[in-house]
């Protein structure tokens, strides 16, 4: 249902270090400015898939999304591919590359991601020999995919659209003033067990 899902997302959308409430979990506590979305920042996921998705609590929504459309092995690929490239050490590339490939692009994938033929041939040869950029082409594929096709659909969905129009913000001319500087709590309902 909608309530589940809207739910689902605020725990989602709190950070993990939100987790740490010790002796005061379950309880409701305010929450520091800083911790807080506003609407200018949700607003802004809908200008591209890239402002969405290099925002924190943006790729969390996106993620939770994707999970409820059984796709969130797109996401997960970009995520592993984000990180691999931040791979320091030249013996942890191999080894890292490879979980990547086991994963998300080897016939046998556990999450196998929806390449070409051509694009998953060409990776399969970057394997040889990994570089930190053996996943380029894949990663822009399935950025592509997901541009056109869930994310579109994403920016209609209430995980989307219960975070730009909160409720209760309707249009009186003292809403429509107030909505420009209103920050929306996405933490108000802390759970009592962070997993």
């Amino acid at each position: 249902s909608a309530k589940d899902m809207k739910h689902r997302l605020g725990f989602l959308l709190q950070k993990s270090d939100s987790c740490d409430y010790g002796s005061s979990q379950g309880k409701k506590e305010k929450i520091p400015a800083s911790q807080r979305l506003s609407q200018e920042e949700v607003r802004k996921w809908a200008d591209s898939l890239e402002n969405l998705i290099h925002h924190e609590r943006g790729l969390a929504a996106f993620r939770a999304f994707l999970k409820s459309e059984y796709s969130e092995e797109n996401i997960e690929f970009w995520v592993s591919c984000e990180d691999y490239k931040k791979t320091k050490s030249p013996a942890k590339l191999s080894p890292k590359a490879r979980k990547i490939y086991d994963e998300f692009i080897s016939v046998q994938a556990t999450k196998e991601v929806n390449l070409d033929s051509c694009t998953r041939e060409k990776t399969s040869h970057n394997m040889l020999e990994p570089t930190l950029s053996c996943f380029d082409e894949a990663q822009r594929k399935i950025f592509t995919l997901m541009e056109k096709d869930s994310y579109r659909r994403f920016l209609k969905s209430p995980y989307y659209l219960d975070l730009v129009s909160p409720p209760g913000a309707g249009c009186g001319p003292e809403n429509c003033k107030r909505n420009h500087t209103h920050t929306l709590d996405c933490n108000s309902n802390i759970i009592s067990q962070c997993a």
